[in-house]
């Protein structure tokens, strides 16, 4: 059997900004909206964006993983370019994806996430999005799609899963233990964090439930830099992978735009999986940074 092809990108915070209205722009979104015009608007590009979707296109993965950030500001005007975009990448039975923390960015507009993009985050046995968490076998993968993303006070990107959710994320876990699947958690926030603002809060109970009943593979954003962690699982260690942001250029310590590409084939009994690293350079070319045997 041929490897199966699983890409990752996150973070796209959808560039430009539309238009705002005044009265759009009161309590958290004022301070976002700042640091848009201020600083984040000189390096999250749309060209960048484009130029590492089209590259990932050309390496013509089989399935396509985002975790998280679509949007900016969670504008009402914000969310259908988004699905426009998302659509670019292809079509929903390809395409995967997990919200952030800036798709929950207020309360008022949380809704949109399920109402926008609900067939990106609809598991195979949903009609429609916005249950977490669910449940997709693409190949051999199992996409295990939770949501992290919670409205949070200003200067505060901290997420949340809720006993609810990591009581429904065991039950799923039990259910696919049986079958011969590469098991991928989709996450936004990274399981562990030295940034209290930004933090996952109920990491603990997160990683106790994957030291009892394990994945093959965590995938998540938020951080915006190459992140590779391993953390206990049931019978050995687990990659926790993150990407830096899909539209950036290299800032500060923050790299320039990359994605992952994740081939996975049984190798014997076992699992076999290699990360290819692609990222974009100061000409907006995408190049081959790195490769790694996981698993």
């Amino acid at each position: 059997m041929a490897a199966f092809t699983l890409a990752h990108l996150s973070d796209p915070h959808l560039p430009p900004l539309p238009a705002a209205r005044l009265g759009d722009l009161l309590g958290k979104r004022a301070f976002g909206y700042l640091n848009w015009t201020r600083n984040r608007h000189k390096y999250q590009r749309r060209d960048v964006l484009d130029a590492l979707v089209s590259d990932l296109h050309g390496q013509t993965p089989d399935h396509v993983a985002v975790t998280g950030d679509f949007v900016n500001l969670a504008l009402e005007a914000e969310f259908e370019p988004a699905r426009a975009w998302l659509e670019g990448v292809g079509s929903p039975d390809r395409v995967t994806i997990v919200p952030g923390n800036h798709d929950a960015y207020v309360r008022a507009t949380q809704p949109r996430i399920a109402e926008a993009w609900g067939s990106y985050l609809a598991g195979d046995d949903a009609s429609g999005g916005g249950t977490f968490p669910f449940l997709r076998r693409r190949g051999p993968l199992a996409l295990i799609g939770v949501s992290s993303a919670v409205p949070t006070p200003p200067l505060m990107a901290t997420g949340w899963l809720g006993r609810t959710q990591l009581d429904a994320l065991e039950r799923t876990l039990s259910r696919v233990a049986a079958e011969q699947l590469f098991r991928v958690l989709l996450i936004h926030h990274p399981l562990r964090s030295n940034a209290r603002a930004k933090r996952l809060t109920d990491s603990d109970q997160l990683l106790a439930l994957l030291k009892q009943h394990g994945v093959e593979l965590v995938l998540h954003g938020h951080d915006h830099v190459h992140s590779t962690i391993w953390i206990d699982g049931p019978h050995g260690t687990i990659p926790v992978i993150g990407v830096p942001s899909a539209s950036a250029l290299a800032h500060g310590h923050y790299p320039a735009a990359a994605y992952n590409l994740f081939s996975v084939e049984r190798d014997g009994g076992a699992w076999r999986c290699e990360q290819t690293v692609r990222g974009i350079d100061d000409k907006l070319c995408v190049q081959q940074l790195s490769r790694t045997r996981l698993i």
